[in-house]
């Protein structure tokens, strides 16, 4: 190697060599790999900064709240002692797409992430359907702007206190602020300012006190009452699943500012919702960019053989799956899983064999690698990739069968193996591992008493005979009790026989 061609020399890096780095690496994503990608914002920030990150939800540009400096002061704590590695990078899927690296990496770390995360996660949050469909890139950057500076503005109106019993009780209800079908045209923050404002300018204008002096002139007004709260119960459209959303369009007792908040933190959990169902096929995806990106930059001299083996260090960590009985196993690492099933699928497509072509007879010797990959990352998530996508080859070469454990059995059954029933029984196992309505607790507003003592009804339909924690449950309806502002009654109901298993009820505190 002649180095006439490197991009860089060494482990220390400035400005003008990352530079040079984005230009040679967005050439082969672009014009060999025909990614399509945001207009790519580096920013470096430092190790604390990134800790700060960590403890923000991964958001830099955040709102403050006591649970975001609780976070990072254990993060720290674990970092410091040596007990918890930082992240390479931190990217957020935004138009322009914003990748955060660390100012303590060696140039061929930032080399690595600007590959991983400015093109791959930039070009799986582009193309992929669930982000296209949940997310408006061009306005996260102006909502997290607008979120800070909404919050800080009410802690100073109406004190740290008050806010923070209601980010309280949204962040205990983030997990349910989620709507999981197509959604509608929500009103923006603006929009629901004006039109409250609207609301009191029209009342203002329209009041004369000489009106009730007037006399009703036949009308019943229990009568107009009762339409009135019959049309307000209609308007609800329950049963709803989105129960953050609910409470803040329709809790009584809410004033505007609080329902404000609400929606913040329950865009903030919209934000998240793509990314935790495509958590394996996004990071596969990167994986499978900056390992391309690598290679190509180190076969055409662009990068030392140094470099290449610090790279290939860095990717062997992060791809490694660890064993069952090893102490770091955790489940299916994602980047294992992911970049296993990327590669897999580009062997499939170059280099197919007989039990391929009969599993996958779509695309198995078609050649276009790069093209079937750019499908699959633009069309799936990762319940349907898997069962779409996961080959026996791949189930032999990571050893996966399937074993059930029946908590009323005294032992572990076996129960698939490497047999073509045994393929497909594995396949869908691991599929479900990634199926979020299986593993979640489907919780519906199912009742809202609008005309009597305005009592609040959930619904838990209890699947597999998994409860709720009841701790859990009494602390949590607490919270939706004193947003809601009177009884809320929380109903388990089995999802098969429809018969009640538990039946919770919590008031609003004083």
């Amino acid at each position: 190697m002649t180095g006439t061609n490197l991009i860089y020399r060494g482990s220390e890096w400035d400005f003008e060599s990352l530079h040079r780095a984005h230009e040679a690496i967005e050439e082969i994503a672009l014009g060999e790999l025909g990614l399509d990608v945001y207009p790519n914002q580096i920013e470096v920030i430092t190790s604390e900064q990134m800790l700060d990150a960590y403890a923000a939800i991964g958001m830099p540009l955040m709102y403050h709240h006591w649970s975001f400096g609780k976070h990072f002061a254990r993060e720290e704590l674990l970092y410091r002692k040596g007990a918890r590695a930082l992240a390479y990078e931190l990217v957020i899927n935004s138009n322009p797409c914003v990748s955060y690296v660390m100012e303590e990496n060696t140039m061929t770390m930032q080399a690595l992430v600007i590959a991983h995360a400015a093109f791959g996660h930039n070009h799986f949050f582009k193309n992929n359907h669930l982000f296209r469909q949940w997310t408006r890139a061009d306005r996260v950057l102006d909502d997290l702007a607008y979120a800070k500076h909404y919050i800080s503005d009410c802690e100073q109106r109406y004190g740290l206190q008050a806010v923070e019993g209601i980010l309280d009780a949204a962040h205990a209800l983030m997990g349910y602020g989620v709507s999981r079908y197509a959604p509608k045209r929500a009103a923006t923050a603006k929009d629901r300012i004006a039109k409250a404002e609207s609301r009191r300018q029209h009342e203002q204008s329209t009041y004369n006190d000489l009106w009730r002096t007037l006399p009703n002139k036949g009308k019943d007004p229990a009568a107009e009452n009762e339409v009135l709260d019959n049309a307000a119960i209609n308007s609800l459209s329950l049963p709803e699943e989105n129960v953050l959303a609910f409470l803040a369009d329709h809790a009584p007792k809410l004033k505007d500012w609080q329902r404000e908040i609400l929606h913040i933190v329950r865009r903030m959990a919209q934000y998240f919702y793509p990314q935790r169902q495509t958590k394996m096929m996004n990071e596969g995806c990167a994986t499978y960019v900056h390992y391309q990106i690598m290679n190509r930059l180190y076969d055409t001299g662009q990068i030392e053989e140094g470099s290449m083996l610090e790279f290939l260090h860095m990717h062997s960590a992060v791809v490694t799956q660890p064993r069952f009985d090893d102490r770091r196993f955790s489940g299916m690492n994602p980047y294992a899983i992911g970049f296993a099933m990327m590669r897999d699928i580009a062997r499939i497509c170059e280099d197919p064999s007989d039990e391929d072509r009969q599993w996958f007879p779509e695309f198995a010797g078609n050649g276009q690698a790069m093209a079937t990959l750019r499908d699959a990352w633009s069309e799936y998530r990762d319940e349907s990739f898997v069962l779409q996508f996961l080959s026996p080859r791949l189930i032999r070469d990571m050893h996966l069968f399937a074993v059930g454990d029946e908590s009323g059995l005294p032992y572990l059954a076996v129960e698939a193996i490497h047999d073509e029933s045994g393929y497909r029984e594995v396949r869908q196992r691991l599929a479900e591992q990634y199926d979020m309505l299986k593993h979640e607790p489907e919780i519906e507003v199912t009742e809202a008493d609008l005309t009597g003592n305005r009592r609040l009804v959930l619904t838990h339909r209890v699947r597999g005979g998994r409860l709720l924690s009841k701790n859990d449950c009494n602390r949590t309806l607490c919270h939706i009790a004193n947003l809601w502002g009177y009884r809320v009654r929380l109903v388990e109901v089995d999802s098969q026989s429809g018969k009640t298993l538990n039946d919770y009820d919590v008031v609003a505190m004083p």
